[in-house]
């Protein structure tokens, strides 16, 4: 891919006065980057492969980020980014790879030929879980005592069953899948754990309804409460806060406000 310096500085945001004092920075300037070279590494953290990032500069240690990807694991550039950006923004961040080397191949889905179910039965609780408990032990044993979670589509899936077990203090999830709606959001809604959902116009695995659900359960009938926010991007469609086509406007700004919404969400309550 070709790199700019248009391409890699990304759009500066401001927060604040308040949520700037609590990160003790003078400003926030990154946002989020479509193209660039990923400044993390990969360790083994508890024997599971973990893509790390942490802040050039000061920052809370006892705050993590766990970050939660898509299908196509910790090994998208994309996610790597998005990663990056978030320590760019004053947060230690573990992307995990909770697939266990096995993340879907990047045509996959549009091969026609990739047996999407059987990659699903592989990819239980039963083997996906455990790789996020070994890494979340570890950090505790660094000193973190704080979580948040961001996941994207697979991963949301996984922060709802970290928020049920009471190891989240903030959760974030854009176009989420494998949600049991209502069930789930009720559940959640009795954890007290803040919740931003990031959604879009068109996403058959958290459509139109699951969403009004959302707000009906979550949000006392409204988009937007004290312990939820769920923010609405039209013209996008699942993935988008990802992989989203940069081409298209509405897509790149909906990949952006995904981000920035996250950011302010993890400041406001991490």
């Amino acid at each position: 891919m070709s790199l700019c310096d248009k391409c890699i500085s990304g759009t500066t945001y401001r927060f604040n006065r308040s949520v700037i004092d609590r990160w003790d920075l003078i400003h926030v300037t990154a946002g989020v980057r479509h193209e660039g070279t990923t400044e993390g590494k990969v360790e083994t953290i508890n024997g599971v492969k973990t893509y790390v990032v942490t802040p050039t500069g000061n920052y809370a240690k006892d705050k993590a980020i766990l970050f939660l990807p898509d299908v196509f694991g910790i090994e998208l550039i994309n996610a790597q980014l998005l990663a990056d950006d978030f320590a760019r923004n004053g947060f230690q961040v573990y992307a995990i790879d909770y697939l266990n080397n096995d993340a879907l191949p990047p045509d996959a889905l549009n091969s026609g030929k990739f047996d999407l179910l059987a990659w699903l039965a592989k990819h239980g609780k039963d083997a996906t879980r455990p790789p996020l408990d070994k890494v979340i032990a570890a950090l505790k044993e660094r000193g973190v005592t704080q979580f948040a979670a961001t996941g994207y589509c697979f991963g949301g899936r996984y922060v709802f069953d970290l928020a049920f077990d009471k190891v989240l203090k903030v959760a974030a999830v854009a176009h989420p899948s494998l949600l049991n709606v209502p069930t789930d959001l009720e559940t959640f809604k009795k954890t007290g754990i803040p919740l931003l959902i990031n959604s879009c116009e068109t996403d058959n695995m958290f459509p139109l309804d699951s969403q009004a659900k959302a707000d009906e359960i979550l949000g006392g009938g409204s988009q937007t409460s004290e312990l939820y926010r769920r923010e609405y991007f039209p013209g996008c469609t699942h993935g988008f806060a990802v992989r989203g086509d940069m081409k298209i406007p509405q897509v790149k700004a909906g990949k952006e406000g995904a981000f920035k919404a996250t950011v302010e969400y993890f400041m406001k309550h991490l």
